[in-house]
């Protein structure tokens, strides 16, 4: 499952219902889990996080820590826990058990669980249905070290005399969602290393993975004899209760140092220093937020806020001004400060006189209108010069050129009909060529100098004949109307044009792609939802060779705010969600950016009335 590179297009905060729409699914997954389990899986007040990968994928973790649950299909209905919740709650799901340690090296190697690797218990072989979710153990070890689903009942297997594949493992330890957890999922990952844990299991599993790991990686020139019985006595000898874990390397390294290496690991007995460690990473208190917030809008007056772009929405404020000056990987919420809102603490910094601010009745939203730069709180500080900012110019440049290498082309062409396809015959013109305004033009003027139409007194004037009258009228005019004698030149290439059916070629780069009918604008539109809160729907992005997951993660860096790509109902293509009010800033970006012209852009703003 994880045996790809993996590169997560957007992640997010779960919203209240959200989580708790994810506890109710992992209940009804696994019954086995109680709350308690869920609730050290997925603590109740911890904010939670879902990275959504490039092939559907939902992982799901707790802020700053491993991913807990992964979604293959990403709607709830094929739910698993990663190794890591099997560490911390081995008895979520039922296990096989291997027959020995060395079997563990093709599980971790990406391969599946065969039924002869598989210790059959005295009382028989434990019943199970096909698609049931297993965990892999290795013998004197309670923690998992993979998961999987079954892919025959226990009748089945036993009509089969317990041969064949057992279980198709999704995800293992030290696959690349493992290991992408310390650097993606999970930034504060490294306190696996040099901390004193107080799970045993939660300890031994990880042993338990390495000891088994150390055996695929040893150099071909030692025996398999050798090399199992190293990995069997490893095995054996740990000891939950009296190990400590450090990150092992086993490339090229002998089974033998390998055993030696386990056998000096100690646990102490202390687990105190976990407690106060984790504590000391997470416990941030309101004062240290309300710190954090006052020299980002600091920042934010010195850097991005000018007087000409005042008046200035709060909203806009702390998502395109604040949010944007926080430290990198610092999380920034209002709602752990001690003001909990957004309008408290800008009305606390006007009544400070650092700025000035107004309620807007009508939209329910403070607007900051000034700003005291002579405040000693301004006059004092000293703006941070961001290394961030200076790659973040690069990564913008760069995406410039690479923007600029792929233009956007948009070409309006038109193709014969029924009703103009004399006028092409009789000019030699091929029927099934597409032609742009002007060629079709010059197609319709040459017909009027071979059949000489051109009105002798006035020749701005053209003499319609039976040909190029059908051509022009048939069909357009009422019945009982007379059909018109000549027509003005000026008129003329228009009526023409207007008779055959519209195309359009669109180019971007390399890609191009040719569609029936007049182009479609992109829509764009802001509204409120519950919460009196703005949001800003983006569509018609297809018809412009835009992705909508590709632009979704952009605008989510640019703006500070969650987006989400939907579908829209009867296969019209993707819808993006923006959360804010940027109608202004996002027809700018798809102009600047993607080069679509601004004829092709439609603004609709349903919260002015």
């Amino acid at each position: 499952m994880f045996k790809k590179a993996l590169e997560a297009k957007t992640q997010q905060r779960l919203s209240g219902a959200d989580k708790k729409k994810l506890r109710r699914a992992i209940r009804d997954k696994f019954p086995r889990c109680s709350d308690t389990d869920l609730d050290a899986l997925l603590p109740p007040k911890a904010e939670m996080m879902v990275a959504k990968l490039q092939n559907r994928v939902h992982v799901y973790s707790v802020e700053g820590e491993f991913p807990m649950f992964f979604d293959i299909d990403g709607r709830g209905s094929e739910i698993f826990p990663s190794v890591y919740a099997l560490w911390r709650v081995p008895e979520i799901v039922p296990a096989f058990l291997l027959k020995g340690g060395e079997v563990s090296r093709f599980i971790i190697g990406g391969a599946d669980l065969m039924f002869p690797g598989i210790s059959v218990p005295s009382e028989g072989l434990p019943s199970f249905v096909a698609g049931e979710i297993w965990a892999v153990k290795v013998p004197g070890n309670p923690a998992p070290i993979a998961v999987g689903t079954t892919t025959m009942s226990s009748s089945e297997a036993l009509k089969a005399g317990l041969r064949g594949k057992a279980l198709r493992i999704t995800h293992h330890y030290r696959d690349l969602l493992w290991e992408s957890a310390e650097g993606r999922f999970a930034p504060n990952a490294g306190f696996l290393e040099d901390v004193v844990f107080e799970d045993p299991a939660f300890l031994s599993s990880r042993q338990e993975s390495i000891a088994c790991e150390g055996p695929s990686e040893v150099s071909n020139d030692q025996k398999d004899g050798a090399e199992d019985e190293d990995v069997t006595e490893s095995v054996d000898e740990m000891n939950p209760d009296s190990m400590q874990m450090r990150e092992m390397d086993g490339n090229n390294e002998s089974s033998d140092k390998l055993a030696a290496d386990i056998d000096t690991l100690t646990v102490a007995d202390d687990a105190s220093a976990e407690g106060s460690n984790v504590e000391d990473r997470h416990n941030v208190t309101s004062v240290d937020v309300d710190a954090l917030l006052d020299k980002c809008l600091l920042q934010a007056l010195h850097t991005t806020i000018k007087d000409k772009d005042l008046p200035l929405p709060g909203s806009t404020l702390w998502s395109n001004h604040v949010l944007p000056c926080r430290p990198q990987g610092v999380t920034l919420d209002i709602k752990k400060s001690s003001y909990k809102k957004l309008s408290k603490w800008l009305q606390a910094k006007s009544t400070a006189g650092l700025v000035s601010v107004k309620e807007d009745k009508h939209k329910k939203e403070v607007v900051l209108l000034g700003v005291n730069r002579n405040h000693p709180d301004y006059s004092t500080f000293r703006p941070e010069k961001r290394p961030v900012e200076k790659s973040d110019q690069v990564g913008e440049h760069a995406a410039k050129e690479s923007q600029s290498n792929k233009t956007l082309n948009v070409v309006e062409v038109y193709k014969p009909s029924v009703h103009v396809n004399a006028i092409f015959t009789s000019v030699g013109a091929d029927k099934g060529k597409l032609f742009t305004a002007s060629e079709a033009t010059d197609i319709v003027f040459r017909y009027i100098e071979q059949e000489k139409l051109v009105k002798p007194t006035d020749k701005s004037t053209v003499v319609l004949d039976a040909t190029l009258c059908d051509a022009l009228f048939k069909g357009a005019i009422k019945k009982g109307s007379m059909y018109p004698m000549e027509i003005r030149k000026k008129d003329l290439g228009s009526t023409f044009i207007s008779r055959m059916q519209p195309h359009h070629v669109v180019t971007r780069g390399s890609d191009s792609v040719v569609r029936k009918g007049a182009l479609k604008a992109i829509q764009i539109m802001t509204e409120r939802r519950q919460g009196n809160k703005k949001v800003t729907r983006l569509s018609g992005l297809e018809a412009f060779l835009v992705d909508p997951e590709a632009l979704a993660s952009e605008l989510q860096k640019k703006f500070a705010c969650s987006t989400t790509v939907t579908e829209l109902p009867g296969k019209k293509g993707y819808e993006v969600l923006v959360q804010g009010g940027v109608i202004d800033d996002l027809a700018r970006h798809l102009i600047e950016q993607y080069g679509i012209p601004k004829r092709y852009i439609e603004v609709l703003d349903k919260t002015k009335k």
